[in-house]
């Protein structure tokens, strides 16, 4: 089975599902998206495949969110990819993608649904 994690390795959740992934016998692609960030058709695929909006898949605690305005309720989509593509550190993390789907993997167990 392919499958890839949008990873942060300082964040805990993030090395919990690679561990998990791992356990499983899963050796996954891993993309550190702070350093190689998806484009904002990617970003657009994975929220679809995960079923989730953008504005599910905000870091809304990151204080950028709130200084560019994305936690408005009036925020739109397209801001707030526009915002990811740019500023990276607001895509909620981990993302998994395999055959069998997507999850945003908060909490880390989520993860478990697509292996």
């Amino acid at each position: 089975m392919n499958v890839t994690i949008y990873h942060n390795p300082l964040c805990g959740t993030s090395r919990k599902t690679l561990e998990i992934l791992r356990e499983s016998g899963t050796e996954p692609t891993v993309v550190e998206y702070l350093k190689s960030p998806p484009t904002r058709a990617e970003l657009e695929r994975l929220y679809d495949r995960a079923g989730i909006t953008p504005s599910e898949g905000l870091r809304a605690k990151e204080p950028i969110a709130k200084d560019l305005g994305l936690l408005r309720p009036d925020v739109t989509d397209d801001e707030i990819l526009d915002a990811m593509v740019e500023h990276p550190i607001l895509i909620e993390r981990p993302i998994v993608e395999t055959d069998k789907g997507v999850r945003l993997c908060r909490p880390q167990d989520a993860v478990r649904e697509i292996l």
